[in-house]
Order: C-alpha cells, then structure tokens, then sequence
C-alpha cells in the first residue's frame, strides 16, 4: 500500500514527455517513475498502426521468399538478391520483437 508521497520539480517540457512515455507504456506517471527509479525494463505498448506496418513486413517478407524461390533455376542472381532483400525484412522484423 502507497501512502508516502514524493515531489519532484521539472519543466513542463519534461512533464508533457514523461506523461506521454508512461501513456505509451500504458501505466500511470507514477508508476512508470517507480519503474524508472529502481531500473526496471518498461516496454512501451504497440500501438495498432505499427503492428499494421508488422504485418505488412511479415506478408512482404513472405512474398519475396516465395519470388526468390520461383526465380532460383531461371535467374540465380535476382533470386539470389530477392533472398538477400526477406532475410533484411526479417531482421528488421526479429528487432521488433524486442
């Protein structure tokens, strides 16, 4: 149980940003400078446009696999680029994961 209150000073520039930072991770600013105080992990919420955009790179990967595979014994070199191109998507798309 929280009975103990803390102030701090800060500009209003740096209040709007914490507001909005802890609104993106989806706790309230209180929480959110507990969290920060004693170095938790904070994982800001995926908001629906970008996971969108995670789909879309996920179909885009999908497709390019499958022109590389279609390309393989016609033009080696372009399936070979195309390949190159899904396996870049894909990183992309591991480091958004995180």
């Amino acid at each position: 149980m929280k009975r103990e209150f803390i102030q701090i000073r800060c500009s209003i520039y740096e209040k709007k940003l914490l507001k909005r930072r802890a609104a993106r991770a989806g706790i309230s600013l209180s929480e959110y400078l507990r969290s920060t105080a004693f170095e938790r992990n904070i994982v800001e919420r995926i908001t629906p446009e970008q996971l969108e955009f995670y789909r879309l790179l996920v179909q885009y990967k999908n497709n390019f696999s499958r022109i590389s595979s279609m390309f393989k014994n016609r033009d080696p070199q372009l399936a070979e680029t195309v390949k190159n191109l899904a396996e870049e998507i894909r990183a992309h798309l591991k480091n958004f994961r995180k």
